[in-house]
């Protein structure tokens, strides 16, 4: 009993700090559990022989190697059968739940120019390291951490820590890192260091750059977080700028595989206070709880299998698959949505749709519309500048003008947005460059009006009214499709442009008109019209109405004196 107790003692030690070293998850459908079992066992088997002086293994060593032995058979057999596609396939493919078909214009309101957003991920980190550069002090002891964007008070940034260089640096600097960088999205002179909050100095003192017990996952794990898995530490802060890490927790929903997110681990980067949530109940300025490699393998699993397991290696019969590249997209609602195109199998330069889940409930929609892959919208922006060798970024999904529209950047080699490009999804040669948003926006309208598509403006969040006589007004004819542009009375500095499309009175209205304008608001002495009435034709068109009445009367009124006179 003696050695049992000193042989089980050693192993459970040594499997103690194995375990403060590795983190296994404590759950059934995780196998690093079992493995910690058959490590443990199999050290007992060992101290079991080295504590036993005879020349024979002695009995408790042969049955520690046995256990260790039936759950090494248990971890490599059972999961193959519990957890593989062919299988399970059909369990695959529901774990994105239900996927409902809609019509995208019903569901994404057209976004305001100045919301675009054109500084991506590189030209981040670019100018977050320029802008740490400014200050050495800080520059030598720490770096800027992984960016991850999401919506501040309505703003999309890009936001990262500054994290420590080494371990060097960590020892020195126990007392954690000086603040975070916030990089606009849609601005890229707007970058700040953020060092204090409300007076106080910043210290990110919990990272996944610390070690032992500040390192981020242990500190979660011996928190108490021992039976979920976890995945994607996010750096987010709140609507107030105090910063956090969010962590995606997650267990397995088909045997040993089928990662699926359920609630989150949010962890003040300060003092280290852990909080669980649930999916329902995580706080809602955090952004996105479902991971992008989870949601991503799911659409495929989902587009895969949705035949079966033998039609997705055989025939192939309507697999659709994500198409290369993913991003996070924000609709007006502030919410966040994981984006990717869905391509038919075996297709290149088209999609048959998009696909949007929402970040943090895994909400799914369809958006069956054909149109170029994110990749031949890349290509058809670089080869209109060719010349200039800039390389695109890559786009993110819009609702412009009613139409759905990949916006990206066109980079030079120092990485610096020269141009931006608005390409659309349904024709990737319907395409609209500019050195600044509001250029490229206008050139994309006009390609569009060009090729007579429809355009929706009214319900664009910025837009303005405006009401007076036309002072001037012409005609422009391009690519067989006329544009109206009108000059109002008192109003020297606006010019509004504008089709039939937009209203029929348009092609009628002459100078001295009074009308109705609707608008985009832009930084553009051009206006776009979005909504356009006439006063002068509908007041024409009732006083006609009122004068056929009045005459109406008076014939009816002399008929019935001449026929009282007959009488």
């Amino acid at each position: 009993m003696k050695k049992l107790f000193k042989s089980y003692g050693i192993a459970l030690v040594i499997i103690a700090i194995y375990a403060f070293v590795k983190l296994p998850v404590l759950r059934i459908d995780f196998t690093s559990g079992f493995s910690t079992l058959i490590i443990f066992f199999v050290l007992a088997g060992i101290l079991d022989m080295m504590l036993d002086r005879g020349e024979k293994t002695s009995k408790m060593a042969k049955n520690n190697f046995l256990i260790a032995g039936i759950l090494l058979v248990v971890v490599i057999i059972i999961p193959y059968f519990v957890t593989s596609p062919i299988f399970r396939a059909s369990s695959y493919r529901n774990l994105l739940g239900k996927v409902e078909e809609s019509v995208f214009t019903e569901d994404v309101s057209p976004v305001s120019v100045d919301k675009i957003r054109i500084v991506d991920k590189d030209m981040a980190i670019k100018l977050g390291d320029k802008k740490l550069g400014e200050i050495p002090a800080i520059g030598s002891v720490s770096k800027v951490g992984e960016y991850s964007i999401q919506s501040v008070k309505g703003e999309l940034y890009w936001v990262a820590p500054l994290v420590h260089r080494d371990i060097i640096k960590w020892v020195t600097n126990l007392d954690g890192t000086n603040g975070y960088v916030m990089v606009s999205a849609t601005n890229p002179q707007d970058v700040r260091l953020v060092q204090k909050l409300d007076g106080k100095q910043i210290k990110i003192v919990y990272q996944e750059e610390a070690y032992f017990l500040q390192d981020l996952h242990r500190h979660i794990y011996l928190s108490g977080v021992v039976n979920y898995g976890m995945t994607e530490f996010t750096f987010e802060i709140d609507d107030n700028g105090r910063p956090y890490w969010v962590a995606s927790l997650y267990e397995h929903s088909v045997g040993f595989g089928g990662s699926n997110a359920v609630g989150t681990a949010v962890v003040d980067a300060q003092s280290g206070e852990v909080k669980v949530y649930s999916i329902k109940d995580t706080p809602e300025w955090i952004d996105r709880i479902q991971p992008e490699s989870f949601v991503v393998q799911q659409i495929k699993d989902w587009g895969l299998y949705v035949k079966g397991f033998l039609n997705s290696v055989i025939s192939e019969e309507g697999v659709l698959l994500p198409s290369e590249g993913t991003s996070l997209v924000y609709g007006n609602d502030g919410r966040s949505y994981w984006y990717t195109g869905i391509t038919s199998s075996g297709s290149d330069e088209s999609t048959v749709g998009f696909m949007l889940v929402d970040s943090r409930t895994k909400q799914s929609k369809l958006y069956m519309q054909t149109g170029a892959t994110e990749t031949a919208a890349m290509s058809t922006a670089e080869g209109k500048v060719q010349e200039k060798n800039y390389q695109a970024t890559f786009p993110v999904m819009y609702n412009i003008l009613g139409k759905p529209t990949y916006v990206l950047g066109l980079k030079d080699k120092a990485g610096l947005v020269k141009q931006v490009a608005f390409v659309s999804a349904e024709d990737y040669n319907i395409i609209g460059l500019g050195e600044s948003k509001q250029d490229a926006y206008k050139n994309y309208r006009d390609a569009l009006e060009s090729e007579g598509n429809d355009l929706q403006i009214s319900n664009n969040e910025n837009s303005e009214k405006i009401e007076g006589t036309v002072e001037r007004i012409n005609q422009d004819v391009k690519g067989g499709n006329t544009t109206y542009y009108i000059k109002l009375k008192d109003n020297n500095e606006l010019i509004f442009t504008g089709t039939s499309k937009v209203s029929q009175k348009l092609p009628i209205t002459v100078v001295g008109d009074k009308v109705s304008i609707s608008y985009e608001k832009t930084n553009t002495s051009i206006k776009s019209i979005s909504e356009f009435d006439n006063k002068n034709i509908g007041q024409k068109e009732e006083s006609s109405k009122n004068n056929l009445s009045r005459e109406d009367t008076s014939v009816d009124e002399k008929s019935a004196e001449k026929i009282e006179d007959k009488k």
